[in-house]
């Protein structure tokens, strides 16, 4: 994360690791953007500087967006991501329309409580099968559209990261962050375009 900020934003930012000793968060939002915020303002806080997070979701069309926010914990409590998956593959069965998406928020908030989000998402197509052993989470039955036909799991990560989405949001957050350096009154920046 903060090698795509610095690659921005270069020195004009010093960028901190969370300290270890402020409590986790617990993610309770009702939306990827809620639980950015939750865990920005835990850090902000509990440090008195700015701060930056971001949240997760993967989206499925068939499922109504299903798992969505809740993608970590979709096959409930102490589920880890072969359980989830399962979930997901069984919920979908042969269904023709295998659309889906992972979309990112991150937000940062500054010292005077400014706000900076942005969004990115990947969009692509689930398998009916995992495949590869790399990367995490729903990585195995997702084959972004802007790969080589390969899932994510498949890929190697400076690969993966290139089309990430992540990856988007971070770049896009880092043009706010830019902007909001430039012109401090930050009219532009503060919100999403």
């Amino acid at each position: 994360m903060l090698e795509i900020l610095r690659g921005v934003l270069g020195e004009r930012v010093e960028f901190v690791a969370r300290p270890e000793h402020l409590p986790a968060v617990e993610e309770d939002g009702e939306t990827l953007e809620e639980n950015a915020r939750l865990k920005a303002e835990a850090v902000r806080s509990g440090t008195g500087l700015g701060a930056l997070a971001d949240d997760t979701g993967f989206e499925v069309d068939a499922l109504g967006g299903l798992p969505g926010v809740r993608a970590a914990r979709y096959a409930g409590p102490g589920g880890v991501s072969a359980d989830n998956i399962a979930k997901l593959l069984a919920a979908l069965g042969d269904a023709k329309d295998r659309r889906a998406r992972f979309r990112t928020v991150a937000l940062a908030i500054l010292r005077d409580g400014t706000e900076l989000v942005a969004t990115g998402t990947l969009e692509g197509t689930i398998t009916m099968s995992p495949r590869g052993e790399g990367g995490f989470g729903y990585d195995p039955v997702f084959v972004p559209d802007s790969g080589d036909g390969r899932t994510l799991a498949e890929m190697d990560a400076g690969a993966k990261h290139e089309i990430s989405h992540r990856g988007r949001a971070l770049r896009a957050l880092a043009g706010r962050l830019e902007a909001y350096l430039a012109d401090p009154a930050g009219r532009s920046a503060r919100r999403e375009a």
